[in-house]
């Protein structure tokens, strides 16, 4: 069975009223003012169904459900179905009696609620079969649209700014940065101590003799740079050096030198 063939009910209202109406003298438009509103030609339950692109406004009967008429709507707003211009609960319908005979009435709701669900009904079916009448076209006629081209065209470059890096020793400000010459220093081990640095010594400034004895305020020092690897020191040149501490000390009272060349203090 096909989708045309299934009929769906869009609304449906228990009570409605039927209007006759003059007819339209000019296009001005229906004034539901003037037809006999205290006295309606008929009155019965309104339903709204819909089969395929079409809808369908039938009046039946409330007890019996007979039907009294019924509007075939193609479209919507249309000359099926027309509001009337001094209110919002009355209508103009055009029925059908299936042998080509047409006939305009007036339908009226006592509730305004009522009015606009019918109103509403009729709008969401005709949206819908617009956009199934666009779905349809698109599927004949695809439209694959401009394709989206990321090349490069001939001739065509890109410019990448890269800013400038600086060193984190050259970055003012930085207490980071580190002396030239300066030696990295592992930190401790847990539990270590750390570790200590010993400066340099200092550059001696040329000798006259290699056995010149130097004088300064941490004490006595020997120039044993001119003496060659493995070759030793004459005792009589240590007898030299330390002769004046060896000659005081005997001449001290109750002092005994401890061995030939050494003072004990």
């Amino acid at each position: 069975m096909a989708d045309s063939d299934y009929e769906s009910v869009l609304c449906v209202k228990p009570e409605v009223h039927v209007y006759r109406i003059p007819p339209r003298s000019s296009n001005r438009g229906y004034r539901a003012a003037e037809w006999q509103l205290d006295q309606p030609s008929w009155s019965g339950r309104l339903r709204i169904t819909a089969k395929g692109k079409m809808a369908y406004i039938k009046l039946e009967d409330k007890n019996s459900g007979e039907l009294f008429a019924q509007a075939p709507v193609e479209q919507f707003p249309g000359i099926a179905v027309e509001s009337v211009t001094d209110s919002s609960r009355y209508f103009v319908i055009c029925i059908e009696d299936g042998n080509g005979r047409r006939a305009f009435i007036g339908v009226g709701f006592g509730d305004r609620g009522d009015a606009f669900d019918f109103n509403v009904a009729l709008q969401d079916h005709f949206k819908w079969v617009k956009q199934q009448t666009e779905l349809a076209k698109q599927a004949l006629n695809p439209d694959p649209g401009p394709k989206l081209d990321l090349g490069f065209k001939e001739g065509q470059t890109i410019k990448i700014n890269i800013a400038n890096i600086k060193k984190k020793e050259a970055a003012p400000g930085n207490t980071k940065a580190r002396p030239a010459g300066a030696v990295n220093i592992l930190p401790p081990p847990p539990g270590g101590k750390a570790p200590i640095l010993i400066a340099p010594p200092a550059e001696h400034p040329p000798q006259s003799s290699p056995q010149t004895v130097k004088s300064s305020t941490t004490g006595f020092l020997l120039d044993l740079d001119a003496t060659p690897f493995g070759e030793q020191t004459p005792i009589s040149a240590a007898g030299d050096i330390w002769g004046d501490f060896a000659n005081a000390s005997e001449a001290a009272p109750g002092h005994t030198p401890a061995s030939t060349g050494w003072v004990q203090f």
